[in-house]
């Protein structure tokens, strides 16, 4: 069984990641002089039993390294960069023949040492020889060291000419992902909120590594559950369906867009006028956007638009100005969230930055964030008509701070109630 086997290198071309990672590993170190950082990139994660979830790398540690391989480390130690992976399993190894997570005939072809390091342009030794750190030198593992999860957190938060490139792409794909969910209306109607979801999920794995997040296809009154991914429920005409959905690249970059869809194609009324009231708000949202703005300058735009619209629904008990005092936010009610969140190789993006940069922080060239108001009457709220319950509205977009103000990532999927209805009628049965 062990012999017999041909074993190749391949010759891999430098990964167009390799140069940014090298430049981003020298800002990193450039931060903790002296010391020693640690930025693992996990391991797999049980599923059921003896069946484990896809793995997906931990977002620092391929930011730093371009790696997306299992059971890795990189360490910086005084600057100098070497990456611990765990390469190919050798032929006249038991890891080989019988191991369900390392061994080739189980788990596929592992990129042996010589090729990460020929691609990514960094050192790589065996992670069994991973050093034990048990000397006198000041050690830093990002799992545990909030100051360094902070700097990684907030060297991401300006993204790269590549890095937008990469979220450019991944707003592309899912544009195609949307497209093809109206091509299926047909089936859509009759399998309802699943049928969207999976056909979604096909396009993001054709195209790309995978969704970014759990997609949200809220049908009815589901729209009105934020983070609603049962999705179990029927597509019903008349009623509005809810899109939030977003692919995740190759290289881990991940887009982020949510559409509200007329199921007939067409907005009643009301529809069409609480739609238009929340792209509304978006737009103010988006155009605040520029450098030099408070993060939350496009919430506050997009609050003020739709306070003063649910003023004019007859829905607040105080003005509208009065609702938008810090100290009442009656509006919240059916607003619900945040107008924003940082974008990038996670979802939410940033996360662990220090709260003075972000979210209290300005705006600059370069971040990538979302603008994403929107109106939620729940079934059961007896403060709105009877004609509000049920419905759920949200229009996001992804949104590249420009030198002179944005640029829309996400801009090819329609925005306004009349361009919705047009780009359904094109794509319904198509």
């Amino acid at each position: 069984m062990r012999t017999g086997w041909g074993d190749r290198e391949l010759d891999l071309p430098r990964h167009p990641v390799a140069s940014y990672a090298e430049q981003r590993r020298a800002r990193l170190a450039d931060a903790f002089p002296g010391e020693r950082l640690v930025i693992p990139a996990g391991t797999y994660k049980v599923r059921a039993n003896d069946t484990d979830y896809r793995f997906r790398p931990d977002t620092a540690h391929t930011y730093f390294t371009g790696n997306q391989t299992s059971d890795a480390v990189l360490v910086l130690d005084d600057g100098e960069a070497v990456l611990y992976a765990r390469p190919r399993s050798e032929r006249d190894t038991d890891e080989f023949f019988r191991d369900r997570q390392y061994g080739e005939l189980w788990a596929g072809r592992r990129p042996s040492a010589h090729e990460i390091s020929d691609s990514l342009g960094i050192e790589v030794r065996h992670v069994k020889d991973l050093p034990s750190f048990d000397d006198d030198r000041k050690t830093r593992d990002i799992t545990t060291d909030e100051d360094l999860a902070r700097v990684a957190s907030e060297l991401r938060l300006l993204k790269d000419e590549w890095e937008v490139g990469e979220l450019q792409e991944a707003c592309d794909i899912t544009t195609l992902g949307f497209e093809d969910s109206v091509r299926e209306w047909d089936r859509v109607l009759e399998m309802g909120e699943r049928w969207i979801e999976g056909t979604f999920f096909r396009r993001a794995r054709a195209m790309g590594n995978d969704i970014g997040y759990d997609s949200i296809v809220g049908g009815g009154s589901h729209a009105t559950t934020l983070h609603w991914i049962d999705n179990t429920g029927p597509i019903t005409p008349g009623q509005l369906v809810l899109l939030d959905m977003g692919v995740e690249g190759k290289n881990l970059y991940t887009a982020d867009v949510t559409r509200t869809l007329p199921v007939d194609g067409r907005f009643t009324t009301l529809q069409r006028d609480l739609y238009d009231l929340v792209f509304n708000a978006q737009q103010a949202g988006i155009e605040a956007v520029r450098p030099g703005v408070p993060f939350l300058a496009a919430h506050n735009a997009a609050m003020e638009v739709l306070a003063h619209g649910l003023s004019d629904l007859g829905l607040l008990p105080v003005s509208a100005e009065e609702a938008l005092d810090p100290e009442s936010k009656l509006y919240a009610r059916w607003t619900l969230h945040g107008t924003s969140h940082m974008l990038g190789m996670d979802v939410h993006d940033c996360g662990r930055a220090s709260a003075d940069i972000y979210p209290k922080g300005d705006l600059a060239e370069g971040m990538v964030l979302t603008v994403e108001p929107g109106l939620y009457f729940q079934e059961d709220d007896l403060l709105v008509p009877d004609e509000l319950r049920g419905i759920g509205i949200r229009i996001e977009d992804d949104i590249l701070v420009t030198a002179d103000g944005f640029e829309n990532l996400s801009a090819a999927l329609p925005r306004t109630s009349g361009d919705v209805e047009e780009w359904m009628g094109r794509h319904i049965g198509g």
